[in-house]
């Protein structure tokens, strides 16, 4: 069994992407500049969007927070995100989700510029994913794409079976994994809340993607012997013996199911990583792209 190291990889990538930065200084370019909108004071929102941040410090990528009150009107939001859209020294951003209940959240994702849409929500970027275009790739799934390409998991003539469809994770995979080419030509099933006899279906995977959200509900006995396991939940439950007074859980029953696969991401330390790392990474694009005239 071998451990898909998500921190690790993440570290090699954010490396790589210093280099290409530290080029660009060299060469007397401007560097990538990522900005980020958050609405409210959200605590794992807050922390998350700290933490890319810093990552873009690491990278010598330039910053930007936008913090904007609870109480912000969905029109308000709109204005901001036509002011970043307009700012041609950013050349990427993200709108940090869960947005309060008072905003359209389809309606603030379709008002970013689909050329700085690095989290690869706006619904061009996603159809130009299904068509095989280059485009930007949602950073989870780009990453866990990065993660079976630099462990040399085969995935050709696979049956990959993902578990939820998410717009963020479930349907993007799904497609992903059945693209030509490699991470891909998988035969995807999708499953969700509605399928039946999941464990029929899990028990003949050769690639299970879970990104379901409940904490060790995939069991050793759902899994067949070899399978790639990639374990996209992160779910805090409750846990008095540690200091924070929680610990965070996957989707995959770890210790039970690691016993029986091939290659297996850890949680935390597997996925989550990646997803920052990924999201610097197309915004390094997006920049590569703007300084070209491409987008």
């Amino acid at each position: 069994m071998t451990i898909l190291d998500g921190k690790k990889v993440s570290n090699d990538i954010k490396n790589e992407i210093k280099a290409e930065v530290d080029k660009m200084k060299a060469a007397g370019e401007k560097v990538p500049h990522l900005a980020a909108v958050i609405v409210g004071d959200d605590g794992a929102s807050l922390t998350y969007v700290g933490s890319k941040v810093r990552s873009c410090e690491r990278v010598g990528f330039e910053s930007t927070m936008v913090r904007l009150p609870h109480t912000t009107s969905e029109i308000e939001l709109l204005h901001k995100i036509e002011q970043l859209n307009e700012n041609d020294d950013i050349d990427g951003f993200i709108i940090q989700l869960p947005l309060p209940p008072q905003i359209n959240t389809q309606r603030v994702l379709m008002a970013v510029d689909p050329s700085k849409d690095v989290d690869g929500f706006h619904p061009e970027n996603f159809g130009r994913m299904a068509l095989d275009m280059s485009t930007f790739i949602p950073a989870t799934p780009f990453g866990i794409l990065e993660l079976l390409e630099r462990y040399k998991v085969d995935t050709k003539g696979k049956h990959t079976v993902v578990i939820g469809r998410s717009h963020i994770v479930g349907r993007p995979m799904s497609i992903l994994m059945s693209r030509k080419g490699w991470p891909g030509n998988s035969t995807v099933t999708v499953t969700h809340s509605n399928t039946k006899n999941i464990t029929q279906i899990t028990s003949q995977a050769d690639i299970i993607i879970s990104a379901l959200g409940v904490p060790n509900f995939l069991k050793a006995e759902m899994v067949k012997d070899d399978a790639v396991i990639i374990d996209v939940g992160i779910t805090r439950v409750e846990d008095d013996t540690l200091p924070k007074g929680y610990r965070i859980v996957g989707d995959v029953d770890f210790d039970a199911v690691s016993k029986k696969a091939s290659f297996i991401t850890p949680v935390p330390g597997g996925v989550g990583p990646m997803t920052i790392a990924m999201l610097l990474k197309n915004t390094l694009l997006a920049r590569e792209q703007r300084s070209q005239g491409k987008r």
